[in-house]
């Protein structure tokens, strides 16, 4: 299987059990929700809380009764009570293996821009790694420039400038990949632009362009 393939289903599952876990925790607080305010509390769209919550219900984990002004009521049923534990326990498991393995990557990979004498870096992609990696920096001499995300509107994370555009950046050392979603598009995109120096974490499964076209 295509490992850019393998990873992003990899990340999808996550994001199912994210939401699915989100969604039996609202429902299991014991506070009226509708499906709007559902939608926004877990921050997704309400034709993808409304897809959720019938998955639920077909499973057994969400019970659903009328209330007044044509609403509903959404409570969790024993399974979904017990399903909820389950997916809380593996929610935790899976994101510790992920800090760990991610910290021990990123720690070895910026030891290795270091080698290189990198000292000025730029992150490209705003996530759970880019927090990473910026924390593993404090521990060397490199500075991290700023995060790239063309999709995001913020302009801070932690106290990193984030940017749409790496130029606005100006002159860096080196590109550190920390796109979790779409890996693989990232990286070709970069080197599609034109940049040689770039280093990525085994963990995301980025396949070179030569090495797929052999």
């Amino acid at each position: 299987m295509n490992k850019a393939v393998d990873a992003a289903g990899s990340v999808k599952a996550e994001a199912e059990t994210e939401i699915t876990l989100g969604l039996l925790s609202a429902v299991g607080d014991e506070t009226r929700h509708s499906q709007r305010s559902l939608a926004r509390e877990l921050g997704i769209a309400l034709g993808l809380t409304n897809a959720y919550l019938r998955r639920c219900v077909r499973k057994g984990l969400i019970k659903v009764s009328g209330a007044p002004a044509n609403r509903y009521a959404y409570y969790l049923t024993p399974k979904g009570f017990t399903e909820k534990s389950r997916l809380t326990a593996q929610y935790l498991s899976n994101s510790l293996r992920f800090y760990r393995r991610a910290r021990d990557e990123m720690d070895e990979l910026l030891g290795r821009c270091a080698e290189r004498g990198w000292k000025r870096i730029v992150l490209v992609g705003r996530s759970d790694l880019a927090e990473i990696a910026i924390l593993c920096s404090l521990q060397r001499s490199i500075e991290i420039a700023g995060v790239v995300d063309a999709t995001s509107n913020e302009t801070r994370f932690l106290h990193i400038p984030v940017v749409r555009d790496l130029n606005a950046l100006g002159p860096v050392d080196g590109v550190v990949l920390t796109d979790m979603v779409h890996a693989q598009a990232a990286y070709d995109a970069l080197v599609a632009a034109g940049h040689a120096a770039i280093a990525v974490p085994r963990l995301l499964k980025v396949t070179p362009a030569q090495k797929r076209s052999a």
